[in-house]
């Protein structure tokens, strides 16, 4: 019997209608002027009164959501006369702040070319991956099939990214993807292959060739757990519940380390580094416009304020990614994601008519905006066909018995097992029934500039992973995100190692920090605004509704 109210079973009833006809036609992909008028007409990025132009710092003038501003624009919570920081704790030679994909990446490789395992120092806000890295679902892109190649996957990030993206860095990314995944292979990790032992790939959102490598629907863990039993063998210290509340900076303007705050205990730690590596991840849970989310609970943006501060700049920040198919029912997993590898398999987006409206697997910032587009009521422009739950929450259905149909029986909770798993324990089988979905904050699309290297254009300081910017441009393609962090974790650990094996760092001081709030009284910003935020807010008139307003 279905756990679906009876005003939602009526709709699956045209859903199963509809089945036999859409299982003989393929909706077609939108031509590229269509998709510009979608993008402007229903993405929330197109929402003017939902950004400002920052008033202080290096990227003066640049448009970022307002809920990035109040960071950006904001005083530290560390009072810079409250710690020694001429007298540091600890000295090493490369500290990473964040131990999620990008930072264990970076670890890893500091010490393969050549840095003593006790020279390193990863210092993590939560514990070591806890993050955007071991959540994430559906694969990692890779040209290493005979008819695809890195010029094919340089195109499709690049069109994908609306062509905003740096290409010396979407070169690096997909040159690297090869070797990335064979790396991989020989530290243990297991992906899914055929029985003939050939990688079992597919496609992706606006990716033209199948190159998505997967380990079922736990791709982001089945990696991270490989990454940090190979940090751990090495040796590698990490210090948890650590995270940085400011970094450090000389006479010179290098970056020479970061004062860390124990959560547990409320001390401060003052680390001197030869060099730094920012891997602290994203902004999720900023809740971009009042959206749900599917980031971990310490996707705060702190590297970006911390670069931010030291004079790095910032790019691409305007543009958010709102994943297409986060769960809007039950109540209690909505936000969550339901991975693009389900599209990919061959799901399809449908209104409460049965009707499909979209191709499944255009580049997410389309295929979002054709989703809020179907939900909208007329009133706002929209066309007022999605299935709204006994709480309000509206969505579109994903089709998801099709995958067996299509695939064979069993298909589905062997390849989504996570998936199949999410919605069983609410009494939902997604092998016979459709899910409900609608668009979740899933990711930064931009961040920090960096160069090919992970550099920073800051001396001493380097970027990885979904806190720096320029690899995706404006809309990150479906399993470039895997792939990024251990790209650019892999250069930014190299590049870092070179640095501190020949920098000569000064004595620390918190020199910047005073310029930067004298910035901030000279445009007027509240003093009560502190940053970087570290934790979430959820509680009293602070708490954010866990879904979109849309009726």
């Amino acid at each position: 019997m279905s756990s679906y109210p009876k005003e939602m079973q009526e709709s699956i009833a045209r859903v199963e209608a509809t089945r036999p006809a859409r299982l003989s036609t393929k909706f077609p992909r939108l031509p590229l002027p269509e998709q510009e008028t979608l993008l402007k007409g229903f993405h929330p990025d197109y929402r003017p009164e939902g950004k400002r132009r920052l008033r202080v710092g290096p990227s003066w003038g640049e448009s970022v959501p307002h809920e990035l501003a109040d960071l950006l624009e904001a005083y530290p919570l560390l009072d810079p006369k409250a710690v020694d920081v001429s007298r540091p704790d600890l000295d090493v030679d490369v500290l990473i702040i964040g131990g999620g994909g990008a930072g264990t990446v970076a670890a890893i490789w500091a010490h393969e070319v050549g840095i003593p395992a006790e020279r390193i120092l990863i210092a993590t806000k939560l514990r070591h991956g806890d993050s955007n890295s071991i959540m994430a679902q559906g694969g990692i892109q890779a040209a290493d099939r005979p008819e695809d190649s890195p010029a094919i996957h340089y195109l499709d990030v690049l069109g994908g990214g609306h062509f905003t993206n740096d290409p010396k860095l979407v070169r690096a990314l997909v040159e690297d993807a090869p070797a990335i995944i064979r790396w991989h292979e020989d530290l243990g990790v297991m992906y899914d292959k055929a029985p003939d032992g050939t990688m079992a790939e597919i496609h992706g959102g606006g990716t033209s060739r199948r190159r998505m490598h997967s380990c079922k629907d736990y791709t982001g863990l089945e990696i991270m757990r490989v990454l940090r039993d190979e940090a751990r063998s090495r040796g590698i210290p990490v210090l948890e519940f650590s995270p940085a509340v400011e970094l450090l900076t000389d006479s010179q303007s290098q970056v020479v380390g970061a004062v860390l705050w124990n959560l547990e205990t409320g001390e401060y730690a003052v680390v001197r580094a030869k060099a730094t590596v920012l891997a602290t991840g994203g902004w999720g849970r900023l809740h971009i416009q009042g959206f749900p989310t599917t980031n971990h609970y310490g996707a705060t943006a702190d590297g970006v304020v911390l670069a931010y501060r030291v004079g790095a700049k910032l790019r691409d920040l305007d543009a958010v990614q709102y994943h297409p198919t986060g769960a809007a029912y039950p109540d209690q997993l909505v936000g969550l994601l339901i991975t693009e590898k389900v599209r990919g398999m061959d799901a399809q987006p449908l209104n409460r008519l049965g009707e499909a409206f979209v191709h499944p697997l255009e580049p997410r910032d389309v295929e979002s905006a054709a989703f809020i587009r179907e939900c909208l009521p007329p009133e706002r422009g929209g066309r007022g066909l999605g299935v709204v739950t006994p709480t309000g929450m509206v969505g579109v259905w994903l089709d998801t018995p099709m995958v067996d149909i299509i695939h064979g029986k069993g298909t589905f909770q062997r390849a989504l097992s996570s998936i199949y798993r999410m919605y069983i324990r609410f009494g939902i089988d997604p092998t016979v029934e459709p899910i409900l979905v609608y668009p979740t904050l899933h990711y930064q699309n931009g961040g920090v500039v960096i160069d090919e290297h992970g550099w920073t254009g800051i001396p001493g300081l380097y970027a990885a992973g979904e806190v720096e910017g320029g690899v995706h441009g404006k809309n990150r393609l479906m399993g470039n995100s895997l792939l990024d962090y251990n790209v650019f974790g892999r250069r930014a650990g190299i590049a870092a190692a070179g640095w501190a094996k020949r920098a000569a760092p000064g004595t620390p001081t918190l020199a910047h920090v005073e310029r930067y709030v004298g910035e901030l009284r000279a445009a007027g910003i509240p003093p009560e605004r502190k940053a970087p935020l570290l934790l979430p807010e959820y509680r009293g008139e602070k708490a954010l509704a866990r879904m979109v307003d849309l009726l």
